[in-house]
């Protein structure tokens, strides 16, 4: 089943700047704000279902990211073999109206990347591209690109649909994390012992946000924040916003300091505390649905490989970067996880608000440490997830329009939204105000009326974050590598994945029927 393991050659890195610097880039583009809400997960599943579910997912991921970069090389493949076929009949094309042996009109300025005739040429096109060189990965190939090849109409809109959804949930997360974290820095009151039944004196939301404001509970105040927030990044979204290089690096060292922190100050905590939890739960069957979507949510980098990928020079080994940056990822979850379960007996569903609210720290005599459990953890989602809000947001707005108007061969015009969109009056409107509100509005107020970060993690990642993670790179590596008129061209290509039989495929599947059917 896994012959290529036998060679022990994929997995092998060599440590230079450009993969070390692959390595940091992978790390923080997964590991965000899925692995904040991780931690309550893996409590309300128990600690040995939850070990076995985080490694056995973050395998299934790894594989599903070797599959999607096989599909990458294979689009590249076939671009390369499309131009050259465009280039020798271009040469041969001497009739005045630019009629050639292909029988096409030929408007060079106009040719798109993978042009008309190909679907004449295809069967021609895919015998040809069966030499490694071809499939080198030089050019950055999306996710919907690879889609528009290999899928028909109704995939591509499935997959468009399916992104649009994803990011939905993803926009929703963004701003129920950002409005809470908030929330909890600036409410001042706190409940006593007559107030709530609770070992840690946990705040609800029908409490008080302030004693001196009393009509204000923390839910309304929840809701003001949201307001306030989409306020201010909400009007970028009608812009072409790009993240600068600058406050990338910015966010990534706050990202490194705020979880060796957490990780620290839970150790030494669990050092040096007498009420440390020692009855944990083994397993928890009910909660593996949660657990699965939170898992999901937290290992997602699918959509960005193209981005990802391309840029790198060396890609000898690829996929050995790639299993490093999931093992290293897998133990730093299991490590934040574990910390976490036996730090504090009841966890928030975000985990940064824990700190503040522990008694723990709030006595630690130091100012630097108060400073930090109070303000700089808390707020930690909001400086990182603010930054991330327009980019994600614009991107909505780009699958919105592409969903819209994927397609110039409609013919009715009469009755096709597609076409009065594109073509009609109301184009205008739809591009520069109708789509950005069509990306923000929805997201904003699902955040309105849900506040459970776990709820709205583990829905986006269960049904979207599953189909974008484990439905679609099957589907594109399947069209694929039916492009081919031989199965021995496969092994040609040096990108192709250490999964690549289709033995692998029955394990696959069968691995994620049973998710789905635990996941109902």
């Amino acid at each position: 089943m896994f012959r290529r393991f036998s060679k022990l050659s994929w997995w092998k890195i060599e440590l230079n700047d450009d993969t070390l610097t692959g390595l940091v880039y992978v790390f923080n583009l997964i590991v965000g704000t899925g692995a904040l809400t991780l931690p309550k997960a893996f409590s309300t599943t128990g600690w040995a279902l939850g070990l076995v579910v985080i490694l056995i997912l973050a395998f299934m991921s790894y594989l599903t990211v070797t599959l999607v970069i096989e599909a990458m090389s294979i689009a590249n493949a076939l671009i390369v073999k499309s131009r050259r076929d465009r280039s020798s009949t271009d040469s041969s094309l001497d009739e005045p109206d630019g009629i050639g042996p292909t029988g096409f009109g030929r408007e060079r300025e106009r040719d798109p990347l993978i042009p008309p005739e190909l679907g004449e040429h295809h069967a021609h096109l895919r015998r040809q591209a069966n030499t490694a060189a071809n499939f080198e990965i030089k050019e950055r190939v999306e996710m919907g690109s690879m889609a528009s090849m290999f899928f028909g109409k109704i995939g591509v809109y499935l997959f468009y649909l399916c992104i649009a959804i994803y990011l939905y949930g993803d926009l929703s997360i963004y701003i129920a994390a950002v409005s809470k974290s908030v929330r909890d820095v600036a409410c001042s009151y706190t409940p006593n012992s007559t107030d709530v039944n609770s070992t840690n004196l946990l705040p609800n939301d029908s409490d008080p946000c302030w004693t001196f404001v009393y009509p204000i509970d923390r839910f309304f105040a929840y809701r003001i924040f949201s307001i306030i927030f989409m306020l201010v990044l909400g009007p970028f979204v009608f812009f072409n916003v790009q993240k600068t290089k600058y406050l990338q690096l910015t966010t990534t060292f706050m990202r490194w300091l705020a979880f060796i922190i957490m990780i620290g100050f839970s150790i030494l905590k669990i050092a040096s505390s007498d009420n440390v939890p020692k009855n944990l739960p083994l397993a928890n069957y009910q909660q593996l649905p949660n657990l699965f979507g939170v898992c999901v949510y937290s290992f997602m980098c699918h959509h960005s490989l193209p981005s990802l990928v391309t840029p790198i020079s060396s890609k000898r080994r690829l996929f050995g970067l790639f299993f490093a940056d999931y093992t290293l990822i897998t133990i730093f979850y299991l490590l934040l996880a574990f910390t976490g379960i036996f730090a504090f007996t009841n966890l928030e569903d975000l985990y940064t608000l824990n700190f503040k609210k522990d008694s723990y720290f709030a006595e630690d005599p130091y100012f630097i440490i108060i400073f930090v459990t109070d303000y700089f953890l808390p707020l930690f989602p909001v400086f990182t997830l603010s930054t991330n809000f327009p980019i994600i947001a614009i991107t909505l707005k780009n699958n919105l329009k592409a969903l819209f108007q994927i397609h110039d061969d409609i013919e009715d015009e009469n009755n096709s939204l597609i076409m009065s969109i594109r073509y009609g009056k109301w184009k205008q409107f739809w591009t520069n105000l109708g789509f950005p509100l069509l990306a923000i509005t929805p997201p904003f107020l699902i955040a309105i009326f849900v506040e459970d970060l776990q709820v709205l993690v583990s829905a986006t990642g269960s049904y979207a974050g599953a189909g974008i993670q484990y439905v679609i790179p099957v589907c594109l590596v399947y069209y694929a590598r039916k492009c081919f008129s031989s199965p021995s061209v496969i092994n040609t290509n040096p990108y192709a994945s250490p999964f690549k039989t289709l033995n692998n495929f029955s394990f696959y599947y069968c691995c994620q029927d049973l998710f789905v059917l635990v996941s109902r």
